[in-house]
């Protein structure tokens, strides 16, 4: 039990982890499953390891480090093991404190290079599958794309 968790301390140390994260790096270093329990509640006790606070450290770094999209975060919250309710939070947290549409415009400057505008559809179809893929809603690009389409 002590070694899972000190194992687990050292994890942390380095880097701010959720519960699933740590579960599963303790199960890849090959300690028991009772062991991992112990030492994730004894974490958790200690309030080590806190979900929520994670949760709300991927969701500001993904947008205002980033500068990616609210999808994109809840798919990082996601592979980090973060669902539900504590997902949720930090998703209602983050939205509040980010204007979607001043990040996407801002994305798409930063594709352009100072640009005016979109040349023609192949680079508007390149810029939606970069936008897009860095976590901005659909309509949202398409309704941008299509403005900077007309300058």
């Amino acid at each position: 039990m002590d070694d899972a968790y000190l194992a687990a301390v050292r994890m942390l140390a380095r880097r701010e982890l959720s519960e699933a994260q740590v579960r599963q790096r303790l199960a890849r270093k090959a300690f028991a499953a009772d062991a991992i329990d112990a030492a994730v509640d004894r974490l958790k006790a200690e309030r080590t390891i806190d979900d929520a606070r994670v949760a709300g450290a991927i969701a500001r770094m993904e947008t205002s480090i980033r500068k990616r999209g609210l999808l994109r975060v809840r798919q990082r919250l996601s592979a980090a093991g973060i669902t539900g309710a504590v997902a949720d939070a930090a998703m209602d947290e983050v939205a509040s404190e980010v204007d979607q549409d001043a990040l996407l415009s801002h994305a798409l400057e930063r594709r352009l290079g100072g640009r005016p505008g979109i040349a023609d559809e192949r680079e508007r179809a390149r810029l939606y599958r970069q936008l897009t893929g860095q976590g901005f809603e659909s309509d949202r690009v398409l309704r941008l794309l299509r403005s900077r389409r007309h300058e």
